[in-house]
């Protein structure tokens, strides 16, 4: 009986347990899969696999990369790969105008690839469904690492979090679950009355300098730099600093370094602390978001 991807060839290329795991679901939908630099597959079988990325595209309607994608130096993620993947212009002319890309995040060097080459890339990271389904790993994620650094408990310490989106929020509930005194940081006043709603103190940024003194644990998921220099100054000298947001952060490490305040940059933490979990999030996700997408083509 054949699923919703039958007859449809796709390319895989790189990835971790995360990918392993979609690729399965892929398979049983019914999809023609060729990859290259993917973990070894539980039960193996049922898809070809390749040594040269070139060779994997060659005849398919999508390439799926990892959710942490193309870095600066066109390296794609492949951490169980035996040799590095990269993303370079011969494997970008092997891809025809039309194709459909997904990635979780594109860089710049992506972007600017799929603008000369024609394909129909798409960014899954940021869509509401798997942004909402990744917050919960991510906000468990942040409070192991916050529990393993922390001389106190998260139970009635002040836990500030910068930015109510989607993993802030789910963030705040988990923080507040845990007995935590939390105070969230937002521009927006429907946000902040969002959190007023659950019982949060809401503050704006522009009064966090006035109030970042008391927080025992900073969690910050805006993608832009609000843990200024002039910010970190105000902390406590004993404050940690958990940056979720995507490289760079949010957080002036120079300035925090200097200053002598604990922060640390983790972004991606699904992948880290709950792979299998963060691998059925795509095999949810990524077949509709294929049909979906190939039908616009």
């Amino acid at each position: 009986m054949g699923g919703m991807l039958t007859g449809i060839k796709v390319a895989m290329l790189g990835g971790d347990a995360r990918e392993a795991i979609l690729l399965e679901e892929l398979l049983r939908q019914g999809a023609e899969v060729q990859a290259c630099g993917l973990p070894e597959v539980p039960g193996g079988g049922g898809y070809a696999c390749y040594d040269d990325p070139r060779a994997t595209v060659r005849g398919v309607r999508v390439v799926i990369l990892p959710v942490p994608g193309v870095n600066s130096e066109g390296r794609i993620h492949a951490p169980g790969s035996q040799q590095p993947l990269y993303f370079n212009q011969e494997l970008a002319e092997a891809i025809p105008a039309g194709t459909l890309v997904l990635v979780g995040v594109a860089r710049p060097l992506l972007k600017e690839m799929a603008i000369t080459g024609g394909w129909q890339l798409v960014e899954t990271a940021d869509r509401d469904e798997m942004a909402i389904l990744n917050s919960i790993p991510t906000a468990e994620g942040a409070l192991m690492l916050a529990m393993q650094e922390l001389p106190i408990t998260l139970h009635g310490s002040r836990a500030f979090v910068l930015g109510l989106g989607r993993t802030g929020f789910t963030l705040a509930r988990m923080l507040a679950g845990v007995g935590a005194l939390v105070t969230v940081v937002d521009r927006g006043a429907a946000d902040r009355a969002r959190a007023y709603a659950e019982g949060w103190r809401a503050v704006a940024f522009t009064d966090l300098a006035g109030v970042i003194g008391e927080a025992d644990v900073i969690f910050n998921t805006v993608p832009a730099q609000v843990l200024t220099a002039s910010v970190l100054a105000a902390t406590s000298p004993g404050v940690l600093i958990i940056d979720l947001a995507s490289a760079p952060g949010g957080t002036d490490f120079a300035a925090a370094t200097a200053m002598k305040r604990r922060a640390m940059l983790a972004p991606g933490l699904p992948g880290k602390v709950a792979p299998r979990t963060a691998g059925l999030i795509l095999a949810r996700l990524y077949p509709t978001l294929i049909l979906e997408c190939l039908e616009r083509l």
